[in-house]
């Protein structure tokens, strides 16, 4: 009887073993063919960005110091911001970046002056030049006071038609102002000029 038994159990474990699809070369477990593929690509460079890289070349091959001095100033801020939460991946950060340099060189330009050493007057002032070329060939629309303040207004109509709660109404324009494919995409504006004119426009 025992004998008997064990001969069924062996044979119906053999027929399971016949049942199952063997997994071949190409075979892979379910776990893995269901695994989805995530791109780990980065953003693309903004196109100003790709020209200060181009240029930097050409500037080395032209031993061109004063445009080299502010394209590797540049390209290190944009290198380190990469680093950080806040990276550039837009024009409209770069330009704002070149912005916040050409300052800094106005005041060089200016403590020089205070100095009198007029050779240090003329390199600070050469580098402006050269920044605001890379701006004017950005040619990004910078928004004016006026045109900041229309837009704003017209924001906040939309916003408070739709019923929203007051307490909410300064984050919600700006929210939408800011938004990606928004009215301020590919224009330059100061954010804390625009937030200062929402909060107004919505006490």
């Amino acid at each position: 009887m025992a004998s008997n038994i064990s001969t069924q159990a062996l044979r119906r474990l053999a027929l399971s073993q016949t049942r199952r699809p063997a997994l071949g070369a190409n075979a892979a477990p379910r776990c893995l063919r269901m695994a989805r593929p995530y791109s780990t690509e980065a953003p693309p460079a903004p196109p100003l960005l790709a020209k200060l890289k181009a240029d930097l070349k050409t500037a080395m091959r032209a031993k061109d110091a004063a445009r080299l001095s502010v394209l590797r100033g540049v390209l290190s801020a944009t290198n380190n911001a990469a680093k950080t939460p806040s990276p550039i991946t837009t024009d409209v950060q770069l330009v704002q970046l070149l912005r916040k340099t050409a300052r800094g060189n106005q005041e060089a330009a200016e403590e020089a002056r205070a100095a009198g050493r007029e050779d240090l007057i003329e390199k600070e002032e050469t580098q402006i030049k050269i920044i605001d070329e890379y701006i004017a060939a950005s040619g990004l629309q910078t928004l004016g006071k006026e045109e900041a303040r229309a837009l704003v207004e017209k924001i906040v109509a939309e916003v408070k038609s739709e019923g929203v709660d007051e307490k909410r109404l300064s984050g919600e324009v700006m929210k939408r102002l800011m938004a990606k494919g928004g009215p301020l995409e590919g224009k330059e504006v100061n954010r804390n000029e625009l937030a200062q004119i929402a909060k107004e426009l919505t006490q």
